[in-house]
């Protein structure tokens, strides 16, 4: 299952949110679990972004995963990605994209970490991702 949770005054399109989702996760063969995507306000990320990587600065999207040592947790569960949408405002302005391609692009990205894909540490690791990201981002027709 895919939860949307839009904790902004923002409009997004759910379906449109759910469609890409869905079509990463097939792509990669996880057919079940859970996921949790929150929308959220400048503020709200900033602080999430500084508590838990310890950057006091906004981003645009954060990928929190099951955690293992907490055993209620089923393992269905894929974990959560928070996406700020004012980040993704800005980053359409300035670099001039199409909104939603770019709110798809955190979105395929945050999955992706999810899913054990990282980018941090090595070069062969982060062209493995960004190559996966850019697949997925083709194949969504609707932006």
């Amino acid at each position: 299952m895919i939860e949307i949770n839009n904790l902004t005054n923002g409009f997004v399109n759910q379906k449109f949110l759910k469609g890409v989702a869905e079509n990463v996760l097939k792509g990669e063969n996880r057919k079940e679990g859970n996921l949790s995507v929150v929308l959220v306000g400048i503020t709200r990320m900033r602080n999430l972004n500084k508590k838990y990587r310890q950057k006091d600065q906004p981003t645009d999207v954060l990928s929190f995963s099951r955690p293992d040592r907490f055993p209620f947790v089923p393992e269905s569960e894929i974990g959560e990605i928070v996406i700020c949408l004012q980040i993704i405002k800005k980053n359409v302005k300035k670099f001039n994209l199409h909104y939603n391609k770019e709110l798809a692009r955190v979105l395929i990205h945050g999955i992706l970490h999810l899913l054990g894909y990282k980018h941090e540490k090595s070069e062969k690791d982060a062209q493995e991702m960004f190559k996966k990201q850019e697949h997925y981002l083709s194949i969504i027709t609707k932006y």
